[in-house]
């Protein structure tokens, strides 16, 4: 996927250059979602092409909407001339030249597909000389022509004093000059243009006519059959219009060669893993052919391998990069000698101005030293005589020394006594000293007695430091426990206020409960007063009940004595435990 992701920016870039993505940005989008069968997405495209400051109508805020919606989503089942052909009109008529060509349009948009496939991976894309080389040789040989090495390299030389290489446009005009192509016709540059298309664009590996047998009813059909690196299919006509079938190839394939039967002769079979074809050729060399042909492709597909111009394509350009890696080697060593040679110039420089030096102060240094030498002679008379004066005088005081070393070693005798004496009062100090290295041990005895006593306290002093922790940390944990109560014991008054809230909200019910009795006893006093009044206080005799029941002054109570006892001790118990 990367190489085809590589091969569809080359297109893409000649039709992004060449548009003005503030206006037709989004219409190069469009017809790339369609031609590579890749989903549109609307919403990401107005959004990506919003009309604001931060819209990427530039070459660095393009190419990332391009890898993310259209080239990361392709697959791989889209027609590549298709896409090509609408890249090409994008881009072409603004950068095709207007001067006449020898070649057609189509044949100019086969070599702007070569140019993409043959170019280097570098923006702006330039074709270098050695891949010119190669696609004029494949045009000339296609032509059956002879390559004319020496015009090339004329043409070579004068290219590599310019630049690194061609622009497509500038291919397309080369070989439309017919420079390369001198004493041929329009249409044998044409079919060989062609050719080499079909070979490195459509990877044809080898097309033509020949007979094949048919599987149902044994007849044999001339058809035109195209081989490419995995199938191989057959038409009616070179045309490619209508399409008969495909021989789809892979590793266990094989073909094989046979006798010359029902007078077919060239005869030979492809044996697939479903069918086996059988097929005669022209002549015996289109039959060796086709089946050399075959067979390659067949190994190719057990390897692995690409198609033989591709991988000749990769050897090529690894071959450059080899060589200009080692050129670009040999460039940096012929540097490191260029830059250790001028230094070892420098250094030769500065030796031979250190030399120039030291000569010059050699001569310096003899002049000083012959005259040095007059100056010392001259000096040295002087000393000599000076010297007799000295000695004479040193005569003197020698004897005059003499006398005064008899009196130094009168001196030195009494010196010796008094060195006796210093040896006693020596010894004497050496007997203190060891008396007071005695009294040190004890010092230094009662020193380690009072040290460990130190430590004893000292442990002493921590376990009463533990202890005081310990205390220190019951008094906290007390502390908290207290702070828990007061917490509890809050929450209990807020739970007793709640409480005090509810009684008196009881009691506010059952005073108006008790008015509405009142109200209601009143309403009823009224009544038994009217129907006293009306019906001259009868009273109609009903039978009692078993229980004994109070007599109010308007009839028999609702409730019986146990009943308005026991509701009695219900109100006082609420009342209580509302108080």
């Amino acid at each position: 996927m990367v190489g085809l992701k590589e091969e569809l920016l080359k297109s893409i870039w000649h039709a992004f250059t060449a548009l003005d993505l503030d206006r037709s940005g989004k219409v190069l989008s469009h017809n790339l979602c369609t031609v590579l069968n890749v989903p549109h997405d609307p919403v990401a495209l107005e959004e990506h092409f919003r009309d604001d400051d931060e819209g990427p109508v530039s070459n660095q805020g393009y190419m990332p909407y391009l890898n993310k919606f259209i080239l990361e989503k392709v697959q791989g089942n889209f027609d590549k001339v298709e896409f090509n052909r609408m890249c090409w009109t994008l881009c072409a008529k603004k950068n095709l030249s207007k001067s006449p060509l020898l070649i057609s349009d189509e044949d100019a948009f086969k070599v702007w597909v070569i140019f993409n496939f043959l170019s280097e991976d570098k923006y702006p894309l330039i074709i270098v000389p050695e891949e010119i080389e190669y696609l004029l040789k494949k045009i000339t040989e296609a032509m059956g022509a002879g390559w004319q090495q020496e015009q090339f390299d004329h043409y070579k030389i004068a290219l590599n004093t310019g630049r690194e290489g061609l622009s497509a446009w500038e291919l397309i005009d080369l070989i439309g000059s017919g420079q390369f192509s001198k004493g041929m016709d329009r249409q044998t540059v044409s079919m060989a243009i062609n050719e080499v298309f079909n070979e490195l664009i459509l990877d044809v590996l080898k097309q033509g006519y020949m007979l094949k047998k048919g599987h149902k009813r044994k007849n044999w059909m001339e058809r035109w059959f195209v081989l490419k690196p995995n199938i191989i299919s057959y038409y009616v006509s070179e045309d490619l219009k209508d399409k008969k079938g495909d021989i789809i190839l892979d590793g266990n394939c094989c073909v094989e060669a046979l006798p010359d039967k029902d007078g077919k002769k060239c005869l030979f079979l492809i044996k697939c893993l479903d069918k086996t074809f059988e097929i005669s050729a022209s002549d015996k060399k289109k039959k060796q052919e086709w089946i050399q042909a075959i067979q390659s492709t067949v190994s190719l597909l057990r390897a692995g391998s690409p198609p033989p111009h591709k991988e000749a394509r990769q050897k090529r350009k690894e071959l450059r990069q080899k060589l200009l890696a080692e050129q670009e080697e040999l460039e940096r060593q012929m540097k490191e000698l260029q830059a250790a040679n001028e230094n070892k110039q420098k250094e030769l420089e500065t030796v031979r101005k250190q030399l120039e030096a030291a000569a010059a102060r050699a001569a310096e240094e003899e002049k000083k030293r012959l005259q040095t030498q007059v100056e010392l002679q001259d000096r040295f008379s002087l000393e000599l005589e000076r010297e007799k004066m000295v000695r004479q005088k040193m005569e003197e005081q020698v004897a005059q020394k003499s006398s005064e070393l008899e009196q130094y070693l009168q001196r030195v005798r009494e010196l010796e006594e008094m060195y006796k004496q210093l040896q006693e009062a020596l010894e004497d100090e050496k007997q203190a000293r060891q008396d007071e290295e005695t009294v040190r041990k004890l010092q230094a005895r009662l020193l380690e007695e009072e040290t460990a006593k130190r430590a004893e306290l000292e442990k002493w002093h921590l376990q009463q430091q533990q202890t005081i922790q310990m205390t220190e940390a019951e008094k906290q944990e007390l502390e908290n426990q207290r702070m828990m109560k007061e917490q509890a014991l809050q929450v209990a008054m807020q739970q007793l206020k709640q409480l005090e809230l509810e009684r008196k909200e009881a009691l506010e019910q059952y005073e108006e409960v008790k008015k509405k009795l009142e109200t209601a006893a009143n309403n009823t006093k009224s009544w038994k007063d009217k129907v006293a009044h009306h019906e001259g206080l009868i009273r109609l005799i009903e039978p009692g009940s078993k229980n004994p029941h109070l007599i109010t002054n308007w009839g028999p109570a609702a409730f019986t004595e146990a009943e308005l006892e026991e509701r009695q001790r219900s109100w006082k118990g609420k009342k209580a435990t509302s108080e």
